[in-house]
């Protein structure tokens, strides 16, 4: 539907999701046809381009075509959308335009989609409440799957570490600087916070080291991630065994930093 007939699109819904990625992150999603087709399905193109063609093809088979309308980078695109097959509606029968702007150290995204009809708006709320979801989470897997072991074991390994020259560097490396950790005998803030305590809990249990148990999950910028800690056996210094075990949760940044952890032991 092109021209005068897009005044005829009185139905609309809003759709409004976070998504902890800067906006720049977020928008090649809609530029970039690796990216485009990680959310949509294999064979998903854009020209993200005024004229430019929109393809979905869904995992089902479904196949959605468009034309982009409008691309002002990183801040929103326009396109038309509608169904190869014409049900239930034709391709390009509809409008739907993504905004994005910066809120809470990520991004918020506002979907707005314009039909003719108020059954066929109706039929794709959930399509789209599901559709943001994933897309909310295939950006984040993008951004932190691929460091999120090394970031965990860098955690791990920045308690051990004797020099605090050494271990504050690291600190700044992987944590945001107001890092928040919890757990039930901790209530920190702050690299000074962390500093104190990982000096601390060298002085009074020394020998102490934490390693990762397992591999490490991620969901919608969140990690877990089991650990064990080891130390001396009373009865034979020279060996080591497991003391306590139990599991971390990380709450990950815009940036990929590490901003809150909670743990749990048991």
């Amino acid at each position: 539907m092109k021209g005068s007939n897009m005044n005829l699109l009185e139905h609309n819904l809003t759709r409004t999701v976070w998504i902890g990625a800067t906006r720049e992150i977020v928008f090649s999603y809609f530029t970039d046809n690796g990216r485009w087709a990680n959310w949509w399905g294999a064979g998903s193109t854009i020209e993200a381009h005024a004229g430019g063609q929109m393809y979905i093809r869904y995992p089902n088979g479904t196949e959605v075509r468009g034309d982009v309308i409008d691309v002002t980078a990183p801040d929103r695109i326009v396109f038309t959308y509608g169904y190869v097959t014409g049900s239930p509606i034709a391709a390009g029968s509809s409008r739907v335009t993504i905004s994005l702007r910066e809120h809470k150290g990520g991004t918020m995204l506002e979907l707005f989609h314009e039909f003719a009809e108020a059954p066929v708006r109706d039929q794709h709320i959930q399509g789209w409440r599901f559709q943001l979801s994933l897309f909310a989470n295939v950006v984040l897997n993008g951004l932190h799957e691929p460091t999120a072991t090394a970031l965990v074991d860098a955690w791990h390994s920045a308690w051990a570490m004797t020099d605090e020259g050494a271990r504050g560097m690291e600190l700044q490396r992987i944590a945001t600087p107001e890092v928040e950790f919890r757990d039930r005998y901790s209530t920190l803030r702050g690299y000074e916070d962390m500093m104190a305590h990982i000096t601390a809990s060298q002085r009074y249990m020394p020998g102490i080291t934490l390693q990762r148990k397992g591999n490490v999950v991620h969901s919608q910028g969140h990690l877990l991630a089991g650990w064990a800690a080891t130390g001396p056996d009373g009865k034979d210094p020279r060996a080591k065994i497991i003391l306590m075990s139990g599991s971390n949760t990380y709450t990950l940044a815009a940036d990929g930093r590490i901003e809150s952890v909670v743990g749990f032991a048991g």
